[in-house]
Parts: structure tokens; C-alpha cells; sequence
């Protein structure tokens, strides 16, 4: 399958060293398996343990270049694939799949359910922000507009109080580990277009190394279960955020071979 491949190398509020290099990793190797060019948006920095206040301003040039990168994708009818080095990258890209995919159903594939507010956080980091800034409940300076009660959380189990009443309150649906089987997902989306987002803290952990891994997670074969029964004509765009590159390059080449074969169903 042709593709439009977008590769995030700017620091988008980093605190953890190999995700930026994880990102360009799992695109090199999606370029050669599918003979397809990527577009780089951004210049790598070192992650800095800093708060989104400051991660926010700093990421400005690069969400705004990826902004307008999956525009021009989604306008001239390609399919959008964003490979990412955290979730931050999606305040970028879900208010323009609000603007162009109005009804769009967004699959939140995480550990976490990235729905705190300036207000809610305890930890200050902006990639645990993104899903309520886009839709609106507080102002990135990137825009908003998704719809929440079209938010299909999978595989979350790491929730804060305040963020699980902001969850409710909201609408957003969330599918469990042990709940989160092709028929529910399909239930969920119904005939709807579907943005995929794929964080890989939602798997295991042990199996794809990244940054905030939750134990009770999603199984690889599992989440290519899930994305195998998606029709390929409902499917809209595609993210790929937060893997961390290790020390050990047989962690690394094992991790990248769940990857490709977890997102296989989508691409080939």
C-alpha cells in the first residue's frame, strides 16, 4: 500500500532520551518494508524532565510544520501515517482530522487516558494533555474540536481520579485490556472514518520498550487482531508515538519486528 509517511525529530515536551531516535527508527523500517519516503518534520534536541509550560512553546515550529504536513496529506486523499516520538505530537494532528473527519471515530490505543488538564496534572507532562486539549477543554495554542463522546480509549489502566471523572463527564468510551476485542472495536466505530493512534506503552511491557509502561497491558497479536477487522476503506489516518529505543540492539530489532507485524494489517 502507498502511504504518506510523516516522521516527528523535534523534541514535542521529550523527558525520555530514544524516543525521538525511536521514532526515526520505526520509520526507516516502515520505508523499507513499503518502499516509501518519509517526510521529516523537526530537528532532534535532548529530552528535558521539564514542564509543559515550557515543553508547549518549545514544540511550537514543529507541531505547526506537522499541522500542516498531515493537511496537505488528508487534502491531496492520501492515507496519513505519523510516526511519533510522544503523544504531544497529537495536538497537531487530531484538530485537523476534527476539521476534515468531523464524525470520525479517534482509537486511543494507550496505557493512559492523556486527558488531564493544566488544572487535573500532577506530573505536568503535556503528552498526558493531549485528548483534552483537542477537545477543547483547555487552550494548546493548536487547536480543537474533536468530539469526545467519539473517543474510543483502548487498553487504558493508568488513570487519575480527576482525569477519570473528566472522562465521564465527557463521554469518552473506554475499552478495558481484558474488554478490548475486534467485536467491541467494531461496535464502537460502527460505520464511522477512524484516526488510529498507537502508543506502545499500551502493550506488555518487556515487549516494545517505552517510556510509561503499565503492567496489565495489551498483547501484540491482540492489537493486530483489532486492527485487522477494521475495514481498510473506514480507516482514516494512522499514529505511531513512543518508542524508546534501548541500549540493547536485540531489544530494539525485536521490537521493531512487533511493529511492523502489529501494524501489518493496516499497511500491507
Amino acid at each position: 500500500m502507498t502511504f504518506d509517511l510523516l516522521v516527528s525529530q523535534g523534541r514535542i515536551a521529550d523527558r525520555t532520551p530514544g524516543a525521538i531516535e525511536g521514532a526515526g527508527r520505526t520509520a526507516r523500517a516502515l520505508e523499507r518494508r513499503y518502499a516509501v519516503t518519509g517526510r521529516v518534520v523537526g530537528h532532534p534536541a535532548p529530552a528535558v524532565d521539564d514542564d509543559w509550560r515550557t515543553g508547549l512553546p518549545e514544540a511550537r515550529e514543529t507541531l505547526a510544520e506537522l499541522r500542516d504536513a498531515l493537511t496537505t496529506g488528508i487534502e491531496g486523499g492520501g492515507l496519513p501515517v505519523m510516526v511519533a516520538n510522544t503523544c504531544s505530537a497529537s495536538l497537531a494532528s487530531l484538530p485537523v482530522v476534527a476539521r476534515h473527519y468531523p464524525d470520525a471515530v479517534v482509537l486511543w490505543i494507550d496505557a493512559h487516558g492523556d486527558f488531564n488538564t493544566p488544572d487535573t496534572t500532577d506530573t505536568g507532562y503535556l503528552g498526558g494533555m493531549v485528548l483534552s486539549a483537542a477537545c477543547g477543554l483547555w487552550d494548546s495554542g493548536h487547536g480543537a474540536g474533536l468530539r469526545s463522546e467519539r473517543i474510543v480509549l483502548i487498553g487504558a489502566r493508568d488513570i487519575d481520579p480527576a482525569e477519570g471523572e473528566l472522562l465521564r463527564k465527557a463521554g469518552v468510551r473506554i475499552l478495558s485490556p481484558q474488554d478490548a476485542t475486534p467485536e467491541a472495536v467494531l461496535s464502537a466505530i460502527g460505520a464511522a472514518r477512524v484516526w488510529i493512534h498507537l502508543d506502545w506503552d499500551s502493550l506488555e511491557p518487556g515487549l516494545v520498550p517505552a517510556a510509561y509502561t503499565v503492567p496489565g497491558g495489551l498483547l501484540p497479536e491482540q492489537v493486530r487482531a483489532i486492527l485487522e477487522a477494521i475495514p481498510p476503506t473506514q480507516i482514516a489516518g494512522i499514529e505511531l508515538a513512543e518508542f524508546v529505543v534501548s541500549a540493547d540492539e536485540a531489544v530494539n530489532e525485536k521490537a521493531l519486528s512487533i511493529i511492523l507485524d502489529t501494524v501489518a494489517p493496516l499497511l500491507d
